[in-house]
This record gives structure tokens, C-alpha cells and sequence, in this order.
């Protein structure tokens, strides 16, 4: 849902939400569930993001890190990195923030079935990508196949550990995870993201790969995917971390011609490949 098909309510009127549940995750990345305080959904799809407000203090674009769903909660994994989520993360469970949403275009999940599905997340990026991998996952029959490369600079960086591993246990589900510099107990692979693509058996014409992580990321991700031959329609990015007043209103996160909140963050390669500033 965009900004334009949200006006059917105040733009910049939030919903009422209660913290049920938060916890720690990294050092600095703090997980949380907010319930709805009216009993309704916030209606997104997958890689949607929504406007989170901590009374008193500011709000912050932040993205959803559930799947879709009927039920009137979301989740999500804030960041600290400034006034808002720093406030965010000294909440308690049973505290009230404001959110408004959801904002941007979204991954197209109902266009998936059939072909073989190729997730990239590197660092934080993970948090926006599993609102699309949680439901492909639980339909990974609908998919030739299911591969999922997940990188973090530390082993101690890396989120959803349990979550992860009952991925690892799915039918027709491949989960790689590596590390830029293990430590001694880290028995996995050490090296950049872009090592576990080259030995990947991918079928060119059919396989869709999402990418989400530190811009730099995708500049060496895209050479990779360029050596595969995929086509650039096939490859869906988000551009989440450009969010700002979430409406089109600031120009912020404009790439050339387009807001990245309104045509964004979720957008086909061969849309953008042209705006070199969106991988910097």
C-alpha cells in the first residue's frame, strides 16, 4: 500500500500499538512485537515498511520483518542509530508508540510460485528480507527450490538463530550462512556474501533472487549475479535503508526521478540500474 492508497485515513495520524514483546538479538539490534490496540492488521506485504513514533520524542521509518498476516500484530528489529530508536530500545513491554503504515511497494510474493527462489541478506538486511522468506518458507512446495545466503561481519551479529535453523530443516530448502571473520567457536564458513554465489546451479531463466543489505553490498552482489547471467528483471532489491519522512513530502530519498518511498523500497533491477547513487 502506498502513501496514495493509504489516504483514506490522516497521513500523519498514527494507530496506537502496545510493545508485548522485545528482546536483545544483537548488541545494538533489538527485537520487537507490537500488538494493535484497534484488533486490526496493518495490512502489508512483504517488504513494507511503516512509520514507528515514540511519543515525546520523534518517529522513524522502520521495516516490517513479518509476513504478511490477518492477525493485528507486526514485528520488527530496530537498529540503534539515533534519537528515536535509541528511545525505542529504552521502552518496556506493556509501553504504547504510534505507528502509520504500511508504506512503500512490496516484494510480489503471489507472482512467485513455480520458479526457484534465491534470498540474499547481508547484516540487518536479513530483517526486512524474512517478511518474504517466512512465507516462502512455509510454502516451499510452491518453488522448485529455496536458497537462502545470509552473511553478518561477526558471528555474533547474526539474528534469528532458531528461526534459521527450522528453516534448515524445511523440504526443498537450502540455507548457507557465512561470516567475514569467525571466532572460536564459529565452525561455519568465514568470507564474504558474494563466496557462497559462484558454486550456486542456477537455472538463468526461471530463478528470482532478493537482495537486501549494506548498499556496498549490492554493487559486489550484482557483479556476481552478472557472471550467472541472470536477467536484471529477476532481480528484486530493497532499498529500505533510504527511507526518511516515508511519504514522498522530504525528497530524501529520491534516485532520480523516483522516491524511493513511494516507487521503493522494494524495486526490480532493470528499474534502477542506471542510478549508480543507490549502491553508495
Amino acid at each position: 500500500m502506498t502513501a496514495e492508497a493509504s489516504s483514506a485515513r490522516p497521513l500523519y495520524v498514527p494507530r496506537m500499538a502496545t510493545i508485548e514483546e522485545m528482546k536483545m538479538v544483537t548488541e545494538l539490534e533489538c527485537y520487537f512485537r507490537f500488538v494493535f490496540d484497534d484488533g486490526k492488521p496493518l495490512g502489508h506485504g512483504p517488504g513494507q515498511f511503516a512509520m514507528v513514533s515514540v511519543f515525546g520524542v520523534g518517529e522513524a521509518p522502520i521495516s516490517v520483518s513479518s509476513g504478511p498476516t490477518e492477525e493485528p500484530w507486526i514485528e520488527m528489529v530496530v537498529r540503534k542509530t539515533g534519537s528515536v530508536t535509541d528511545a525505542l530500545h529504552k521502552l518496556n513491554t506493556g509501553d504504547k508508540v504510534g505507528l502509520r503504515g504500511p508504506y512503500g511497494s512490496s516484494f510480489p510474493f503471489e507472482e512467485l510460485k513455480g520458479h526457484p527462489l534465491v534470498f540474499i541478506g547481508g547484516g540487518i538486511g536479513m530483517v526486512p528480507l524474512r517478511s518474504l522468506v517466512q512465507p516462502s518458507v512455509a510454502t516451499a512446495d510452491r518453488y522448485p527450490k529455496v536458497t537462502i545466503l545470509y552473511a553478518a561481519k561477526l558471528p555474533k551479529e547474526l539474528m534469528f538463530e532458531d528461526e534459521i535453523a527450522e528453516w534448515s530443516n524445511k523440504p526443498n530448502v537450502d540455507v548457507q550462512i557465512t561470516v567475514d571473520a569467525g571466532d572460536e567457536e564459529w565452525k561455519g564458513n568465514v568470507g564474504l556474501i558474494t563466496t557462497l554465489i559462484p558454486p550456486l546451479d542456477i537455472d538463468i531463466e526461471n530463478t528470482l533472487v532478493f537482495v537486501c543489505g549494506p548498499p556496498i553490498m549490492y554493487r559486489f552482489v550484482l557483479m556476481e549475479l552478472e557472471k550467472k547471467f541472470i536477467p536484471h528483471k529477476n532481480i528484486y532489491l530493497s532499498l529500505e535503508r533510504r527511507m526518511k519522512c516515508g511519504v514522498g513530502k522530504c525528497g530524501h530519498c529520491m534516485i532520480n526521478d523516483r522516491f524511493c518511498c513511494l516507487d521503493g523500497p522494494v524495486f526490480r533491477y532493470d528499474q534502477i540500474e542506471d542510478a549508480a547513487e543507490a549502491f553508495s
